[in-house]
């Protein structure tokens, strides 16, 4: 560990508000609150477990300043009777000793009239891309309404106890539509030259000021560079951020994107740490004020530098902060191998959010959950056998231990890792090691009993003590009836990313799910001229989007030849026969790689008259994604 002073450990005073270090939670839809922007136990608990967990300072995602402003069911203090509930969210957060700032917001034409009942509003009547829907072009005289909405807003959160407000003026929100030419079209003075376009969001800085004061810390969140095509870049973000700060600001927030360049706000694995600080960088260089950086910042170490370097003065960890609410206490505490690390898997944080559903995280069963503090010692320790040490069973020995039962793994390969050691082997996917790393770490500190290179059947079930068993063995790569495919060119996707099997110069990967696409962006790296066949009519579909997006673009830059809605007949020693759109096509191979697919692997069928209980998770019930499979595993141990 590095001995030098820590600078993320220091406070800062930003307006009047001191904070006690430079850790920052960004503000993330939760989708927490009730459909009437009320906070909910759920809502308070959520963020009440980060402030026990050492965050200077909260920013608490989205409070619409007008219910039709809203993009997902976010917070909202719109109205009056909305404070009291947001007001036990602060005392509980100021009570565990962080202080808390309202992200207010309004969507503009980045929502939907299924969401919100009405037209979207914007600047210009274009469409956002994403959403698709045209919205209404807002009146001079609706404008000045939303500028008062806002201060009204911000009224509120300090009659709540807030300490400020962060006014969200980033990824392609109203207040971003009016900043860019990318969605203002406007010839009046509120479009065209940039003073014109810095109206809408002077005005409302002046609005909060004139309503909450000067003490009250008014905070901005910009994106430096929208990364669209007729954008707004980071040389006029300069100007409007110096413009602002000479406004009354305290605090600049500087992410990047819009809804469009969704992967730039929500960065997914395989994006470098701290990839957007250089605009933080450029923004300090013209503001005194404070400036906070985000986008991809999951390590503490790597925070330290980004501060030593004097690119921003605090940092936002948002998925950080969802991975481990204890991150800044086990970093203070001199705890940095108990941190469990962000992964960037996207798969409960932004794929089910844009469903509008309550948010997870895969590598934290308990985010989303803390209200019902499942988690807790148990009165009788039990004997607890755990089959498998994928990631359902590495979670399972956890929650089972953390709970006091005397646990024993068994695991049949020679680590622990199960499906995530192979999906950690693709370009970009590295990541995956470090919960890994941290699993294996809390298994010993917890004196879990580890048996690998042990397989673990019926015979071992029936001489067991055990009085729980937890079955996670997990599910095998499926092999369907197709002529040729026990050759010996023949060999599973598994077997590759692990090195036990090595593949010829040319290679036709049989599926083109996302095991199937990562492998053959694996091979294609090695320099193998690769193939992938496909019986659906789109490939990776099974992925995340943001992740997806990143997976085509390797595979085209790769040059992967890709065959959908292609059928394979048979496989030869040389070739693979192919039937697509009524053609019959033969694909040179010297090996093929399976990628069709995922069996359940049970090792127990038979209780043999035991009184055990027998406990199964995972894809050992259902192939599915790490999400399940873990928040299975949790409860199975929590359960006991």
């Amino acid at each position: 560990m590095d001995k030098r002073e820590s600078l993320l450990l220091s406070p800062l005073k930003v307006g009047e508000v001191t904070l006690k270090n430079r850790f920052v939670v960004a503000p993330m839809v939760t989708v927490f609150c009730d459909q009437d922007g009320m906070a909910t136990d759920r809502f308070i608990a959520y963020h009440e477990a980060k402030a026990r967990g050492g965050w200077g300072l909260i920013i608490v995602e989205d409070y619409a300043v007008d219910p039709i402003g809203r993009g997902f069911w976010t917070p909202g203090l719109w109205k009056d009777e909305q404070i009291p509930s947001h007001a036990r969210l602060v005392e509980a957060v100021h009570k565990a000793g962080a202080k808390i700032i309202a992200q207010i917001y309004h969507a503009g034409r980045q929502t939907s009239s299924a969401l919100v009942g009405a037209q979207p509003v914007s600047a210009s009547p274009v469409p956002c891309p994403v959403m698709g829907e045209v919205p209404r072009e807002l009146a001079r005289e609706e404008i000045a309404t939303i500028v008062r909405q806002f201060g009204e807003t911000a009224l509120r959160a300090k009659k709540a106890g807030f300490d400020g407000v962060e006014v969200h003026g980033a990824h392609g929100y109203l207040i971003a539509q009016f900043m860019s030419r990318y969605s203002n079209k406007r010839t009046d003075g509120y479009g065209g030259p940039l003073k014109n376009r810095l109206r809408f969001p002077l005005e409302i800085i002046a609005e909060i000021r004139k309503r909450c004061g000067q003490d009250f810390l008014i905070d901005f969140r910009i994106s430096g560079d929208e990364h669209v095509p007729g954008g707004r870049t980071i040389e006029e973000t300069k100007v409007i951020a110096a413009a602002l700060e000479e406004a009354g600001l305290n605090m600049i927030h500087v992410s990047v994107g819009t809804y469009e360049s969704v992967a730039s706000i929500i960065p997914p694995m395989g994006t470098r740490l701290a990839w957007i600080t250089d605009y933080a960088a450029e923004v300090k260089k013209a503001v005194k004020i404070p400036v906070v950086t985000v986008g991809r910042i999951n390590d503490p170490l790597v925070a330290e530098e980004v501060l030593r370097s004097g690119k921003a003065d605090l940092i936002a960890m948002g998925r950080g902060s969802l991975a481990d609410p204890e991150l800044p206490n086990k970093y203070s505490q001199g705890r940095y191998e108990d941190i469990r690390h962000c992964i960037g898997c996207q798969q409960g944080c932004l794929e089910i959010l844009f469903r509008n559903e309550p948010i997870r995280c895969l590598v934290n069963p308990t985010l989303g959950f803390e209200y019902k503090e499942e988690l807790k010692k148990a009165s009788q320790p039990k004997k607890v056998t755990v089959v498998g040490g994928g990631p359902a069973g590495l979670e399972a020995a956890r929650a089972a231990a953390t709970a006091g039962h005397r646990v024993t793994l068994y695991e049949r390969e020679d680590r622990l890792g199960g499906q995530f050691l192979a999906a950690a082997v693709p370009p970009g996917k590295g990541e995956i090691t470090s919960y890994l790393a941290w699993a294996e770490r809390q298994l010993e500190k917890l004196g879990v009993t580890v048996k690998l290179d042990t397989p673990y059947d019926e015979a071992a079930y029936r001489q067991d003590e055990a009085e729980v068993v937890i079955v996670a063995t997990g599910a095998c790569q499926t092999r369907p009836p197709i002529e040729g495919i026990d050759g010996k060119n023949v060999v599973t996707a598994r077997d590759v990313l692990m090195g036990k099997a090595t593949t010829g110069p040319r290679v036709v990967v049989a599926g083109g799910g996302m095991v199937g696409c990562e492998t053959a962006t694996f091979l294609a790296s090695m320099g193998k001229a690769v193939a992938i066949v496909e019986m659906l009519p789109a490939i990776a579909t099974d992925e995340e989007i943001t992740r997806r997006a990143a997976l085509l673009k390797m595979l085209e830059e790769k040059k992967v030849e890709v065959h959908t809605s292609a059928e394979i007949k048979a496989i030869t020693e040389k070739a693979v026969r192919v039937t697509k759109g009524g053609t019959d096509l033969e694909i040179p191979a010297d090996t093929v790689v399976l990628a069709l697919g995922m069996a359940s692997e049970c090792v127990l069928t038979d209780s043999g008259g035991k009184a055990a209980e027998v406990k199964i998770v995972g894809d050992a019930v259902n192939p599915r994604n790490a999400l399940e499979a873990i928040r299975e595993g949790f409860l199975a141990g929590a359960g006991i």
